[in-house]
């Protein structure tokens, strides 16, 4: 018969299921893992490190912990391993620093490093959580080297752009001007296909000149020169309505306006956002007189600005399509434009790290919104 278990024997049963469990969890851990004393020496590793660093366990317990760190950064490790034993609580490695571990073979890798403590029969241990961070890291070279070469084509689209358009206004000045001449020299001396003809040709010239000026202006626009400055919404609303006084005389358009802010903005950029929001709102109308009005209130870390109308309304199918350069919803005899003054605004809101969307439906008006920051991202902190 054997004897009844006592009380020790039942703890001592616990404390070995606890370290059983202890280091099941730790070999099993997808991240190296490095025990280290006070004394800057390696109390226990797993299997991970093991694999990362390319040593035995054994070549690792007992040694110092800077065997896997860099030369480079012994002078600073030792403070930073005794700040660590002041203070120890979980925390993450060199925040904002980069951090790299040293394998056997000499070479190293960047790491992400987590540092927590445990308490144990020997004294209070740091653990020292180690990932391999070098795909992310290749990944985020690669995407800081796409987003550069991204904005170098950008800024050089943005230039040809200008440029040529710049450049195709000179000529077709030319063709609209002796076209027109030409016609008045004809007059009475074509018969009706030929003057038909001839229309169309002056027609067709002056809209590519409409076109190009509005391509011009679009390419004007560029975010890396965009000059923020603190500038008063309201004065830049009474200017937008000033550039369109003959629009809004003409329709006999009502405007009215909230409060609005001062915010950080360009100011000529800001001032076509508003005019060509404003100046569409007159422009898309029915039979009914023109009522207008431009919103604003505060929405959490933005200033979300609206422009409402009365007018002729959008389809929701063409609520992003009419944000593209050069679309169109209407034909020219019904509505002078050249399809540019949407894609501007939403050029200018994306410029300013805002976003831009409408509310409209046949028949019933429309609702352009746009949120703009109440502090450039460099403004905050």
């Amino acid at each position: 018969m054997s004897a009844p278990s006592t009380a020790s024997d039942t703890e001592f049963q616990a404390a070995l299921s606890s370290a059983e469990l202890f280091r099941q969890l730790l070999e099993s851990a997808p991240d190296a893992i490095v025990g280290i004393g006070r004394d800057g020496r390696i109390a226990f590793v797993n299997a991970q490190t093991e694999k990362l660093f390319g040593y035995p366990r054994d070549a690792l317990i007992g040694e110092t912990v800077e065997k896997l760190v860099p030369a480079r950064y012994h002078g600073a490790h030792g403070g930073h391993r005794s700040g660590y034993f002041t203070d120890p609580r979980t925390r993450p490695m060199g925040a904002g620093l980069d951090l790299y571990g040293l394998r056997s073979d000499g070479t190293e890798f960047p790491a992400e490093i987590s540092l927590s403590s445990i308490e144990t029969e020997d004294g209070l241990l740091a653990t020292a959580a180690i990932r391999d961070i070098t795909d992310r890291k290749n990944a985020e070279r690669d995407l800081a080297r796409h987003a550069a070469e991204l904005q170098r084509s950008n800024v050089e689209l943005s230039q040809y752009a200008y440029v040529a358009s710049h450049d195709l206004q000179e000529p077709l000045r030319m063709v609209v001007t002796y076209t027109d001449r030409l016609g008045e020299h004809l007059e009475g001396k074509l018969d009706p296909r030929a003057q038909e003809w001839a229309n169309y040709v002056v027609e067709g010239a002056t809209r590519m000149q409409s076109l190009i000026e509005g391509l011009l202006e679009f390419s004007r626009v560029r975010p890396e020169e965009a000059e923020f400055v603190q500038i008063d919404c309201e004065v830049v609303l009474r200017r937008a309505l000033a550039n369109l006084q003959a629009a809004i005389h003409e329709s006999g358009a009502q405007i009215t306006h909230d409060p609005l802010p001062t915010i950080s903005a360009d100011a000529v950029q800001l001032l076509q956002l508003f005019q060509n929001l404003v100046g569409n709102a007159v422009k898309f109308q029915g039979d009914a007189v023109p009522v207008i009005h431009v919103g604003c209130e505060r929405d959490g870390a933005h200033w979300h600005f609206s422009v409402a109308d009365n007018g002729i309304g959008i389809d929701s199918g063409d609520a992003e399509r009419i944000f593209v350069l050069f679309q169109r919803l209407h034909s020219k005899d019904a509505y002078a434009g050249a399809g540019i003054g949407l894609a501007l605004c939403k050029k200018i809101v994306d410029a300013h790290h805002g976003r831009i969307w409408v509310q409209s439906a046949p028949g019933a008006g429309a609702t352009f919104h746009w949120l703009l920051p109440a502090a450039m991202p460099s403004q905050v902190g």
